[in-house]
């Protein structure tokens, strides 16, 4: 894949992870204005706020991704798998720029087989 193509398809996906992590924050209004919540209120709260922080993790660990990615693309290695060295497809690259392997290691991965 061209540098500058992996480049930008590497900022859309910062772009959009750093944008869901900005929509997480707690906002203003978001916060309770009294004590004198009902206990289901609370439930509701404390089930959303750990809703929300466990998709702040995903996109954490979404930004880490993208982060080694654009370090083996400054080292000359973007694009090949980090468990093999062999070509990651141009077509998977696209849908996952921050692919680390082939599809089909992946899936080996995934299945917990090596």
């Amino acid at each position: 894949m061209d540098a500058e193509r992996a480049r930008a398809l590497l900022a859309r996906e910062r772009t959009r992870i750093v944008e869901g992590i900005r929509g997480l924050q707690p906002q203003p209004s978001d916060e309770p204005t009294t004590t004198d919540q009902h206990m289901a209120d609370q439930a509701s709260d404390l089930y959303d706020h750990e809703l929300d922080e466990g998709l702040a993790d995903d996109l954490r660990a979404a930004l880490a991704a993208v982060e080694r990615a654009e370090q083996r693309l400054a080292d000359g290695t973007y694009g090949l798998s980090i468990e093999s060295g062999e070509p990651i497809p141009d077509d998977r690259l696209e849908a996952m720029p921050t692919a680390e392997r082939t599809a089909a290691e992946q899936e080996r991965l995934e299945r917990g087989a090596s």
